[in-house]
C-alpha cells in the first residue's frame, strides 16, 4: 500500500515539516554534487555502530560519532530513498506538527530519530555498516499520527498485480500494517548485514507511540475522531 494523502484538517502552518523536507532535499542534491567521493561522505557522516559505541577508533577526520546521529538523519541512499521518506512526512507531518507546535514537533523528530538509530544499532554494536536516512524518525511521526487520529481517511494505492485500486483506509490500518511488516522484517532481517534498517524503522515508531503523550500541546487528544480540530 502507498499512502497518497490524508483527509486530516490542520490548523498550524508545517514549517517545521516543510523545513525538515527541504533540508533532506538540499543534503541529497550536495550527496549527488560529490560524484565518486559520496561513498566518503556516508562514510563520514552517516551513523556507524562501531564507531558509535568505541569499538573501532574514528578517523581524525572524521564527524565525531555522537553527531554522525543527527547528521545522518538528513542524508539518503538514492531518490527512491528520498521520495518515500518525503510522501510520508508530507502526508503524516503536517497533522503531528499541528498537535504538538513547531519547537516541540523539531525535538519529537529529533527524539525519534535517535532512538531508531540506536534500535538499530543496539543490535550489532561491532558493525562497521554505516546508517543513513530519515525513516527512523520519519517512522516516529508514524506513530505519533496513530495514536493521534486513528480514525483518520489514508487515500492509499493498492498495487493489484497488473492493476491498481484507489482505496480510502483508516489510519489505524494502514499504520499499523506498515509498523506489522517493519516489526516482522527486523526480526527476520541480520542487523550485521546491509540492507533497509528494519530495526531503526520498527524502533522509531514505538518511540512516536512512547513520546507522543509527552510533546503533545496540552488539551490536545490522543484516538481524536477524523474531523477533530485541535486548540
Amino acid at each position: 500500500m502507498i499512502p497518497l494523502r490524508d483527509d486530516n484538517p490542520t490548523t498550524l502552518a508545517p514549517v517545521v515539516t516543510v523545513a525538515i523536507m527541504a533540508l533532506c532535499v538540499l543534503a541529497f542534491l550536495w550527496q549527488l554534487s560529490l560524484g565518486p567521493a559520496i561513498e566518503y561522505a556516508i562514510l563520514r557522516f552517516g551513523v556507524t555502530p562501531a564507531l558509535l559505541f568505541g569499538a573501532s577508533p574514528p578517523h581524525p577526520l572524521a564527524v565525531p560519532p555522537a553527531v554522525t546521529v543527527l547528521t545522518s538523519m538528513f542524508l539518503h541512499g538514492g531518490w527512491m530513498h528520498l521520495l518515500g521518506n518525503l510522501l510520508f512526512l508530507w502526508i503524516f507531518g503536517n497533522n503531528v506538527e499541528d498537535a504538538m507546535g513547531h519547537v516541540r514537533f523539531f525535538l519529537f523528530y529529533l527524539a525519534c530519530g535517535t532512538v531508531a538509530v540506536l534500535a538499530q544499532a543496539l543490535p550489532a554494536p561491532d558493525s562497521t555498516i554505516p546508517m543513513i536516512g530519515a525513516s527512523g524518525a520519519i517512522s516516529g511521526v508514524l506513530g505519533a499520527y496513530l495514536l493521534l487520529y486513528p480514525h483518520a481517511r489514508v487515500l492509499v494505492l493498492v498495487p493489484l498485480g497488473v492493476l491498481t485500486q484507489l482505496v480510502h483506509l483508516p489510519a489505524l490500518l494502514v499504520l499499523g500494517l506498515w509498523f506489522g511488516l517493519q516489526l516482522v522484517s527486523s526480526v527476520l532481517a541480520d542487523p550485521d548485514a546491509p540492507g533497509v534498517a528494519f530495526g531503526a524503522h520498527a524502533g522509531g515508531f514505538v518511540a512516536g507511540l512512547v513520546l507522543v503523550s509527552i510533546f503533545k500541546r496540552r488539551g490536545v487528544r490522543l484516538w481524536q475522531s477524523r474531523r477533530a480540530r485541535r486548540p
